[in-house]
């Protein structure tokens, strides 16, 4: 043999296969629209803090991105015969980023922090649904509750209920977050990114699979949809609606929507004229073709609804007619004093598209009947101190909720919170239903209740539910173990290249 070629093939070779390859990338950037403003899961207001605590902290009870309940920090649970008390079981072993083991203290220590008015946590009238919590042992709690309430687990799902540990003061859980979550805290610079590590040790085993995981805050659309493709980041959190067909013709990148029961709608307040007259609220209602609504504001990503409840629930009443009836309409004002109709100022906030779109339509089809709608766009810096909750006629809209009650009795009962800060409306029969409903123990009962409660709320109208909203994510085809959650989080612990 050739002694050059001899001494060549004794040299050891590198060589790099695929898999190794992939190996070496083992840091993930996602975008975000905006600044993350709390750092604490308790007081999170927007969907990019929400996501902020899925990555750096558990709850009791978690959900799958098929919508199947599963145990997190807890094990197990049962409840009393009329569900006013619920055993939880939590699991061993478990340390937050500091090192603390996890206990029933912790659990304690959390919902005392959400029922404590000066934090106004959204999630407070959730707290206070506890008369008290007992702890037979460091592993065990039981949740004592005002009223019976057959859906416990399923509203411990809910954002804001992420465990916090019992020691650390708020004024560092607003600078470093420290939870027992997939993830570290490592840094978070407003307005650029936030930046989290592996929490190594994480109590499920083997993950997660990523070493590190940036946020980037992207306002811009344009921008994310550049980066995707140029392959700078790695998941395009909440694709815009109309970018969808269009980012799905690249074999680089995977879009992944799916059906969520987030909704836009038309706030119209109960207690201003015109809309004192129930007679009005039917006509705006009866006007709305929200099959059209969908083509033309979510470009075909949504389904028409009557309120929360999704078309995919099984408690959605299809028997209730979701087409326009103009003659209906005009009939309905002619009664209420409005033989000519009436002109009225729709406000719409900038910034959120779907919104902005759906008001265009929305005027054009409100004249038909009578109802003519000057558009007023308002920034959203402005609009909690101008609109929401002051002006008579305005859009707005909500992400999903952990469960059907969640869902209907904050927006429809008497007493609920964002009934009274939105339409102020009030429905004896309504308020009677979904207290049935929030009472049932068995799924029949539920179901009926929440049919009558469709039924009652499209005929008593506090403000028109439009449609519910796709949710989507595109990511880089050589990311594995993820998908787009309905809830509108990035669940990473699966997640690698």
């Amino acid at each position: 043999m050739n002694k050059l070629l001899a001494a060549t093939l004794a040299i050891p070779c590198l060589v790099l296969s695929p898999s190794a390859d992939a190996q070496v990338k083992d840091s993930l950037v996602a975008t975000l629209n905006s600044n993350v403003n709390s750092l604490y899961p308790g007081r999170g207001t927007t969907a990019e803090e929400y996501n902020v605590g899925v990555l750096l902290f558990n709850g009791l009870v978690r959900i799958s991105e098929d919508l199947k309940l599963e145990p997190e920090l807890a094990t197990s649970w049962t409840a009393n015969a009329d569900a006013t008390e619920w055993t939880f079981k939590l699991r061993d072993g478990v340390k937050f980023h500091n090192g603390k083991p996890f206990s029933a203290e912790d659990v304690i220590h959390t919902f005392a922090l959400l029922a404590d008015p000066q934090l106004a946590s959204r999630a407070r009238s959730t707290a206070e649904m506890v008369k008290t919590i007992e702890t037979p042992d460091p592993l065990t709690v039981k949740f004592v509750l005002h009223q019976p309430y057959g859906s416990w687990p399923e509203m411990l799902i809910e954002r804001h209920l992420k465990i916090v540990p019992k020691g650390v003061s708020m004024d560092d859980m607003l600078v470093k977050p420290i939870g027992t979550g997939p993830f570290k805290f490592e840094s978070y610079t407003p307005g650029d990114k936030l930046v989290a590590v592996k929490n190594a040790d994480y109590w499920e085993d083997g993950l997660p699979k990523l070493k590190q995981v940036t946020l980037r805050i992207m306002p811009e659309d344009a921008a994310k949809i550049a980066a995707l493709n140029a392959g700078d980041i790695d998941i395009l959190w909440n694709v815009p609606l109309e970018a969808i067909k269009e980012l799905s013709a690249s074999q680089a990148i995977k879009v992944d929507p799916v059906p969520t029961g987030t909704w836009d709608g038309i706030v119209m307040k109960n207690d201003l004229k015109p809309f004192t007259d129930v007679r009005v609220r039917q006509a705006v209602l009866k006007s709305l073709d929200k099959a059209q609504l969908v083509q033309f504001a979510l470009f075909g990503q949504g389904a028409p609804t009557h309120t929360p409840i999704p078309p995919n629930h099984p408690f959605f009443d299809a028997s209730l007619p979701l087409k326009p009836d103009v003659a209906g309409a005009r009939k309905l004002l002619a009664e209420a004093g409005y033989p000519r109709g009436f002109e009225i100022t729709l406000n719409v906030p900038v910034g959120r598209p779907t919104r902005e779109r759906a008001a265009v339509a929305i005027q054009q089809m409100l004249k038909p009947a009578g109802i003519n709608v000057k558009l007023e766009r308002v920034p959203y810096s402005r609009w909690g101190a101008t609109v929401a909750g002051k002006a008579p006629f305005y859009m707005d809209g909500y992400l999903s909720r952990p469960t059907i009650d969640t869902a209907t009795y904050p927006w429809y009962h008497s007493s609920g919170s964002w009934n009274k800060q939105m339409w102020n409306f009030k429905s004896e029969r309504i308020d009677a239903v979904l207290d049935k409903g929030r009472l049932a123990t068995s799924e029949d009962e539920r179901k009926e209740q929440y049919k009558l409660f469709q039924k009652y709320a499209v005929e008593d109208v506090p403000g028109a539910v439009m449609y519910v909203i796709n949710f989507a994510t595109a990511y880089r085809n050589n990311l594995q173990g993820y998908r787009t959650h309905p809830y509108s989080w990035m669940d990473l612990r699966r997640a690698h290249f």
